[in-house]
């Protein structure tokens, strides 16, 4: 009886051969248990009204289960402009660069007058991402500069690491896109101390998203919105709730003609996190 898939070195066939097919079964193999291994994923199709009058996803990761949840799988891996969800990561280089030395350090105003009166002040990295000062950030990016900033990115790897928008503008509606399952795996990196930062550093930021703390529920996160001459056309929330020892990261995403702000991005966030009983 003949094995065809047994090779006989005496017909000719080379060491070398063997080794390169055999190199390929392992690639092979490896490529599919990684793939088994992956986290399984659960299509909520009931948060289609929640999004009514957006193009949008959620995707939300349960570290515990190590499952997905997600609306709209396929546009969860459609880039975007981060808007001020960018912040997160902007504060984190200026920390690491010992551009900021920590979230108290102040920035003076100055003087021009803004559309949202809480940012014509002066205010420290903590108030600011709170607030979401734009002209704060962008003279923290200033000072960090085009080279360090560009080496984080990549270290990061932050989306497209594309920074080629402008050192005050890349990450707002210019050249910086990032998906929201690149959001959420981000955030989770962060939180498991895997990013290319001080744990020193990581702390700070887990400590200054925080937007709730009550009943045993911490609720983490930062919006962001895209508009060009008020109208907003980018919405996002991306955020993290721990209960106990269950840790949770989600990012939300919206697209409209107008209405798509940070705002209405962390509003569906909450619905659907309810619906959930997550929160």
């Amino acid at each position: 009886m003949a094995y065809p898939c047994l090779v006989s070195f005496s017909g000719g066939i080379s060491l070398n051969f063997v080794r390169r097919v055999f190199l390929i079964f392992c690639l092979i193999l490896l490529s599919t248990t990684q793939s088994l291994q992956a986290a399984p994923t659960q299509i909520l199709e009931q948060a289609a009204p929640f999004f009514t009058g957006f193009q949008g996803t959620f995707v939300l990761y349960d570290e515990n289960q190590d499952r997905y949840s997600v609306y709209n799988e396929q546009r969860s891996e459609k880039r975007l402009t981060p808007c001020s969800t960018f912040k997160i990561y902007n504060s984190l280089i200026a920390l690491e660069t010992g551009v900021a030395p920590d979230e108290n350090m102040t920035l003076q105003w100055d003087g021009q007058q803004r559309f949202l009166p809480v940012w014509n002040q002066n205010h420290t990295m903590s108030s600011a991402i709170k607030s979401s000062v734009v002209w704060y950030y962008q003279e923290l990016a200033s000072r960090i500069g085009t080279e360090r900033m560009q080496k984080f990115i990549d270290a990061i790897p932050y989306g497209n690491r594309d920074i080629s928008g402008g050192i005050t503008q890349f990450w707002l509606r210019s050249s910086l896109q990032i998906s929201a399952k690149e959001q959420v795996e981000l955030l989770r990196r962060l939180y498991n101390d895997e990013l290319p930062f001080s744990a020193r550093n990581t702390a700070i930021i887990r400590r200054i998203i925080v937007q709730s703390d009550e009943n045993g529920v911490v609720f983490s996160g930062k919006t962001g919105s895209g508009s060009v001459e008020g109208v907003y056309s980018v919405g996002w929330f991306v955020g993290v709730i721990e209960k106990g020892n269950q840790r949770y990261y989600f990012a939300t995403n919206l697209e409209a003609v107008d209405g798509a702000t940070g705002i209405k991005a962390r509003a569906i966030s909450l619905d659907i996190l309810k619906s959930l009983d997550i929160i």
